[in-house]
């Protein structure tokens, strides 16, 4: 009997701290990617009834019932993982009358502070909805938050739920108050070593936590450690192709091959390809620590084939850092970090090429190829085709990585022309 009450003790605990926590933090709803969120905070006091707060609620809360969800577990790979099945279960439960938006919370300028969960409107008041939810909260995995108006509608509050005992029960209740617009995208509190990492270590560790939830984790940390951690580039050069699909890269790499007699490498390596569609399945957070793995693994060929003759590698770090930037950060374009932060540095410990050559083409002409080359897209792929401002993102965030940073070349014009300007380039960085 004692065991349980400190069991029930402990648990209350926990809540109270995450309800403490909750209340300090700032949310930002996606309404529309191509746009800024829409900032709340929440509040103890009585706010102003004025202008800025009716805006407010009339984007939040027009479209009937609103309630947010997030996962909330202190394990990161369970939240990660508990944010990706919560959306599929949102995405296949919820009715045909719902609105399903991303909703982050966040300590402002506090990194790894962010959460990830979802914002609902539902149009049509259904009662099956706030079942639906409140059987969610079954787990101690998620908030539950439903919104609720003064008599008036001029002042709106958020509620918590939690299950306690049989019954799913309101435990905290806060006003809802217009936030100011942070500096940056509060993304960016997430990405360093979240979705981009920056060293073998942090990538190593991430599928280390994952070894018994994904038994195929072991496997590839087996083939990471053999691999030599600070690989040392050899005599000869190493020179990058980095680009989006179809602006000529395979054609670029096998001819750079041929006319240096070097060794052609791919990122990631063909040894993890077995894999990749079992971690493409993952949510970010392990996906990209399975790929940051690939580049440190690649680093080892480099290191071994350079010593022998030029390599010339199709992809390498700015690909795995670019993609997974401009996915996970929202908002415009001028959303992305700022050219000097700290998300475009390489890492320390990873082999730095001679040259990077950046390949791009007008959208149009890139359309053209992919559509000649009758393949079957890549989801990202996809993204990049139905969304201009993904592409944009990519794009520019391939530009901003330093150290190395990327040679662009302009590859619209015919192959031979590409070669020859690359060739000149080569020359001129790697005295070839």
């Amino acid at each position: 009997m004692s065991i349980r009450l400190n069991c029930l003790s402990n648990m209350a605990r926990r809540l109270n701290c995450n309800f403490s926590q909750w209340s300090s933090r700032v949310f930002a709803a996606e309404f529309d990617s191509r746009c800024d969120p829409v900032y709340f905070a929440l509040s103890a006091q009585t706010p102003a009834a004025d202008e800025k707060q009716s805006l407010l609620f009339q984007k939040l809360f027009s479209q009937g019932k609103a309630f947010s969800v997030h996962a909330i577990t202190d394990d990161r790979i369970q939240r990660a993982r508990s944010y990706s099945d919560l959306q599929d279960k949102l995405v296949s439960a919820l009715p045909k009358s719902c609105n399903l938006l991303q909703l982050i919370a966040f300590h402002p300028d506090v990194n790894n502070s962010l959460v990830k969960g979802f914002f609902i409107q539902d149009a049509l008041n259904n009662a099956g909805t706030e079942n639906m939810l409140k059987d969610l909260v079954k787990s101690e995995e998620f908030h539950l938050c439903t919104y609720v108006s003064s008599e008036d509608g001029k002042l709106w509050q958020q509620c918590v739920w939690s299950q306690r005992g049989k019954e799913c029960t309101e435990v905290a209740k806060h006003y809802i108050t217009v936030a100011a617009k942070p500096e940056y995208h509060p993304s960016l509190l997430n990405i360093i070593n979240t979705v981009v990492y920056y060293s073998f270590e942090d990538a190593y560790r991430v599928l280390q936590e994952c070894k018994e939830c994904i038994p195929e984790s072991k496997e590839v940390l087996e083939l990471a450690d053999q691999c030599i951690k600070n690989s040392t580039k050899g005599r000869f050069p190493v020179i990058v192709i980095e680009g989006l699909d179809a602006t000529g890269k395979t054609t670029l790499t096998q001819s750079l091959q041929e006319i240096l007699r070097g060794a052609l490498l791919r990122s990631p390596p063909g040894c993890l390809s077995q894999w990749r569609a079992r971690f493409d399945a993952e949510p970010p957070l392990i996906r990209r620590a399975f790929y940051a793995l690939g580049n440190y693994i690649s680093a080892c060929d480099i290191a071994r084939e350079s010593a022998k003759s030029p390599v010339i590698v199709d992809r390498y770090w700015h690909s795995t850092a670019a993609y997974a930037i401009a996915t996970e950060v929202g908002g415009t374009l001028e959303s992305l970090p700022s050219s000097h932060s700290e998300v475009y540095r390489w890492p320390r410990d990873l082999l730095t090429p001679d040259l990077v050559v950046l390949l791009t083409v007008r959208p149009e002409e890139r359309a053209r190829r992919l559509l000649a080359r009758g393949v079957e897209k890549t989801r990202e792929e996809a993204e990049l085709e139905a969304n201009n401002l993904f592409r944009q993102k990519v794009e520019e965030a391939y530009r901003r990585i330093q150290d190395p940073a990327c040679v662009v070349i302009d590859a619209s014009p015919s192959k031979e022309e590409v070669l020859s300007e690359v060739l000149l380039l080569i020359q001129k960085h790697c005295n070839l």
